[in-house]
């Protein structure tokens, strides 16, 4: 017996130390105003994951791809990545404009009527990831469930190879001959 009660503090302390340090290991997600203001600090580009709870293309991409790690360690050290619930009832400030969801129903089953910020950023599918750049001005929202390979051609095209104009036919040339490295 007191083998047990001397050793279960340091099984549930050391248990519990290791699923804090899980957490930790994942995209280091914010809002898209601390993005914002970690701008101001340190210039990053921001990409914006708008998802819905009742998305399941958007929690396969949570589950499959943000786990990924190659997609972890590339947004952690090149964006600052930011969940945003398109479908939230939280204010959310951006360029000097509060969009708010005033339809959004706290009683309502699945479905809830859509932000304002997600019109405004031009969102009408789930998954969509939205891109900024270092002054937090849309570049573009990228619609779609993506694998690591494939949002890995998205990441590293607009942290790299983006400039404001760029062309189609430069970016179908990025497109087809870009091989990607995520597993």
């Amino acid at each position: 017996m007191p083998f047990r009660v001397f050793y279960l503090p340091f099984i549930l302390l050391f248990g519990s130390l290791g699923t804090g340090l899980a957490q930790y290991s994942g995209i280091n997600w914010m809002s898209l105003e601390e993005a914002i203001a970690a701008q101001k600090e340190e210039p990053r580009k921001i990409v914006m994951d708008v998802y819905t709870q009742w998305c399941g293309p958007c929690k396969m991409m949570m589950r499959n791809t943000f786990t990924s790690e190659d997609v972890i360690a590339y947004m952690n050290a090149n964006y600052y990545a930011v969940k945003f619930d398109a479908e939230s009832p939280d204010p959310v400030t951006y360029q000097g404009k509060t969009f708010t969801n005033p339809g959004w129903n706290p009683n309502a089953r699945g479905r809830n009527s859509t932000h304002e910020l997600s019109r405004a950023l031009g969102v009408n599918a789930y998954p969509t990831l939205v891109y900024f750049d270092e002054k937090a001005t849309i570049i573009a929202p990228i619609p779609g469930y993506k694998t690591p390979p494939q949002l890995e051609m998205y990441l590293k095209f607009f942290v790299n190879q983006f400039e404001p104009n760029v062309q189609q036919a430069e970016w179908e040339a990025y497109r087809n001959s870009f091989v990607p490295s995520f597993q």
